[in-house]
């Protein structure tokens, strides 16, 4: 088959693999390797089929080697040998010409088709074809501020059998739940890694089983263009092409959770797959002297993000996923790190942050930083954002719980958190969408068990119990995991509730964990990166709270999406738009407690004295005994209840439009732990 082929001299540009007429053109970047070797593989064979060296005098400009094949079709797959002779920097380089290294830039990673598929493997870079009918579809382009974002596993939101997906754990299983997340009320899902990322990479053991835990969640990518092989039938980007045109088509938008912090490489000790035998020095970020990996991940290594020639893979990266792959955002994880110069410190004016913000081609794409990293960088308010990113707040998270947990000294910050955060976006310019909220992700507890469990219980990590956050402001209301006492499982529903619409009713974006509207537990697990199991599944199952919580969050984003009010747009009036006004008050009006000892608070949405007026009324009174709280009168209308937590199932929170009367004008009673909306009607 060698024969068939003719090499010819190719172009350095684009990077990677690019299917022309007749034949393919291959190039690939690397500053210091003096030998670099394209060899080609027909699917699945072991051995290579040949190997083409590259000559530096005709294969390469500047620090690009490239050539081009004719004779190739989609599916060959491919892979480089890397050298540097003489080597005068072995602790640094990393070269070794015995191991085929993938290319950075493949849009398909042969060798592993099926989920959990072999602690050995081949992985080839592979030849796709990129031609797919989109059927004119286009970004949705819903506005940030009218998003509801639902974080979800791909494998893990169907492959449970009680989901009955026909495509359980793909791409195409999610497509099967669009009509319950479009009755829910979702407008974005974002889905946890999808870069190819190798699942059975993981060195720890369940105790219980005995069984080698698998890298579930994925945030050790290997290649970033490529979508991942095992959440497909076989076809990874059709079938990623197919999901996301599904999802527009329903009204959804497609979010990815992005890792471009580290790579799956890992320290010294980890596999040499890509990056590191192309380049490590440029790739990384190390101890110039020791070659020693720099860590601000916690997982080994760190990109080094703002070098010129990585900087500009990510960027490539993004632009195809949201020209080629038609995805609308992305949530960049540890994206501090992103901030971080070439020698590890902290930029004031992040190259690599800015291009983004400024990026022409990413100007309608949502931008969702996390902001902080693992070596103690914490930017929640002081991320670099040029009007543009908006930010994982995880402020929210900490301040919302610990007020419905009932700590003291929470209230003003419950305060600050209801408005939209303005202490920490206000004075960069941004507004209240740029917080994304949330009380639980896929980092820490699910909803059911934040009041379930006051400590952690990852024992099944094989960790000791190590693993995971210790602090999670969280309380079991008096028995640890799972009770038959009635009254604390009824305390616990309550407060599930309390949170949640604490959540929906904040200004900000809310974010949904999958499953949280179903009550899922974990059972206590708050770092279940390694379990490909019920604990981290969702349950599909009928069941009665499940059905009660579904009911919730479904009337009260429907709430949210209805009312002018709730998801205000700007901290301040503009003379452009209507301002909703937010008026702070106690058990009585215009007397808010902010005090330590403190533990209720109530707010006012309105409109202004406007000739249709629009008015709301939150109360959250997390005390221990009942609060009777003064209402404002507002002329020609009535209060009228739309949530009280403290009520039965079905009956605590009604349709928008379908209010209950209540019994008083003048005052409420909310009940211990309790959190009450009412909404003004006309007379």
């Amino acid at each position: 088959m060698g024969p068939d082929f003719r090499f010819e001299r190719g172009h350095p540009l684009p990077l990677g693999a690019t299917v022309l007429r007749g034949g393919v053109n291959f190039s690939i970047f690397s500053e210091h390797a003096t030998s670099v070797h394209l060899v080609i593989f027909l699917p699945d064979d072991a051995d290579e089929v040949v190997e083409f060296p590259l000559d530096p005098r005709f294969n390469r400009t500047g620090n690009v080697w490239h050539c081009f094949l004719d004779g190739l079709n989609p599916g060959v797959q491919y892979g480089y040998r890397m050298a540097r002779t003489p080597n005068r920097a072995p602790l640094v380089d990393r070269f070794d010409p015995n191991l085929v290294l993938l290319d950075p830039y493949a849009k398909s990673l042969g060798g592993a088709p099926r989920w959990g598929e072999g602690v050995s493997r081949r992985w080839r870079s592979e030849i796709v074809e990129e031609k797919f009918d989109w059927e004119n579809d286009q970004p949705l382009n819903v506005p940030l501020y009218e998003s509801i974002i639902y974080e979800l596993h791909v494998r893990g939101f169907t492959c449970d059998p009680s989901s009955g997906a026909h495509h359980p754990g793909r791409f195409l299983g999610l497509t099967e739940k669009i009509p319950y997340l479009q009755q829910l009320g979702i407008t974005a899902v974002e889905l946890m890694p999808v870069f190819e990322f190798d699942e059975v990479y993981n060195r720890y053991f369940d105790p219980e089983t005995g069984e080698r835990l698998k890298n579930f969640w994925g945030y050790d990518p290997i290649g970033f263009f490529a979508p991942k092989a095992g959440y497909s039938g076989g076809d990874p980007v059709r079938e990623f092409k197919e999901m996301v045109k599904r999802f527009h088509a329903a009204g959804i938008e497609v979010i990815l959770d992005v890792v471009f912090n580290h790579t799956g490489e890992g320290d010294t000790l980890g596999p040499t797959l890509n990056f590191r035998g192309l380049d490590n020095r440029v790739y990384y970020i190390l101890n110039p002297v020791t070659g020693e990996y720099r860590d601000y991940s916690g997982c080994g290594n760190t990109l080094n993000c703002n070098h010129p020639v990585v900087r500009n893979l990510i960027l490539d990266c993004l632009h195809y996923w949201v020209t080629e792959m038609h995805v609308d955002g992305f949530r960049f994880d540890l994206a501090s790190i992103l901030g971080r110069g070439r020698d590890g410190s902290v930029l004031a004016n992040p190259p690599l942050l800015e291009h983004i913000a400024a990026d022409p081609v990413l100007a309608n794409t949502k931008l969702i930083a996390e902001a902080w990293d693992a070596a103690g960088l914490y930017q929640v308010g002081s991320f670099p954002a040029w009007g543009r990113w908006a930010e994982w707040n995880g402020k929210f998270r900490d301040d919302v719980r610990r007020f419905v947990k009932g700590d003291p000294d929470t209230v003003r910050a419950l305060a600050l958190r209801l408005s939209g955060s303005p202490d920490l976006y206000a004075p960069s310019g941004r507004r209240p969408f740029h917080s994304i909220n949330f009380v639980t992700c896929h980092d820490g507890f699910t909803l059911a068990d934040l009041v379930s469990y006051s400590h952690k219980h990852n024992y099944r990590n094989g960790q000791q119990n190590r693993d995971g956050n210790d602090d999670n402001c969280s309380w079991n209301h008096g028995v640890e995991g799972p009770t038959e006492d009635a009254d604390i499982a009824r305390l616990r529903v309550r407060q599930m509730k309390n949170l949640t619409t604490l959540l929906l009713f904040a200004d900000g974006v809310p974010m949904i964990t999958a499953g949280d509207e179903r009550a899922r537990t974990q059972q206590g697990n708050n770092n279940p990166y390694c379990q490909d199991n019920q604990i981290s599944w969702v349950n599909w199952d009928p069941a009665p709270l499940g059905d009660e919580m579904y009911r919730f969050f479904q009337r009260l984003i429907r709430f949210r999406q209805v009312s002018p009010l709730v998801g205000r747009m700007r901290f301040a009036p503009d003379e452009d738009e209507e301002y909703v006004h937010m008026d702070w008050h106690g058990v009585k009006l215009g007397k808010p407690d902010f005090g330590e000892n403190s533990h209720s608070l109530a707010v006012h949405l309105h409109n202004g004295y406007t000739e249709v007026r629009q008015d709301v009324y939150l109360i959250a009174n997390a005390w221990v005994e009942p609060l009777d709280f003064e209402l404002p009168a507002i002329q020609g209308h009535e209060w009228r209840r739309l949530l009280d937590t403290w009520l039965e199932a079905d009956t605590e929170v009604l349709e928008p439009g379908e209010e209950a009367a209540i019994a008083s004008q003048s005052t409420y009673r909310a009940e211990p732990r309790s959190v009450v909306l009412l909404v003004a009607r006309p007379l």
